[in-house]
C-alpha cells in the first residue's frame, strides 16, 4: 500500500495523543465522543491497519466502508466532505 506524501502531512491524529480523560462508553455524551475519537485514530494508525487489513474478510472491508461512507454523506455537506475529507479546494 502506497501512500502520497503530500496527503499524510494534511491529516492529524492530535487528539490521541494529547487526551488523558477516561476512555468508555455509556458514561456521558462527551466521554462517548472522545471515546470514539480515540478508537478511529488508533484504528487508522498506519502501522495497526496496515497488519489489519490484509486479515479482514471482504464483508467486513465492505462493512467499513460502507459505514465510514454513510457517516460521511450523512453528516457532511459536499464541500465540507471535500475540504475536510479529501483535503481539496473544491468549490
Amino acid at each position: 500500500m502506497e501512500f502520497d506524501n503530500k496527503q499524510m502531512t494534511q491529516h492529524t491524529h492530535e487528539f490521541v495523543e494529547t487526551y488523558d480523560g477516561f476512555l468508555g462508553f455509556g458514561l456521558s455524551r462527551e466521554t462517548d465522543e472522545n471515546t470514539v475519537i480515540c478508537y478511529l485514530q488508533k484504528f487508522s494508525d498506519d502501522t495497526l491497519i496496515r497488519h489489519m487489513i490484509h486479515k479482514m474478510s471482504d464483508e467486513d472491508l465492505g462493512d467499513t466502508f460502507e459505514l465510514i461512507s454513510r457517516l460521511l454523506k450523512t453528516y457532511l455537506t459536499e464541500p465540507e466532505y471535500h475540504r475536510l475529507f479529501l483535503k481539496d479546494d473544491h468549490p
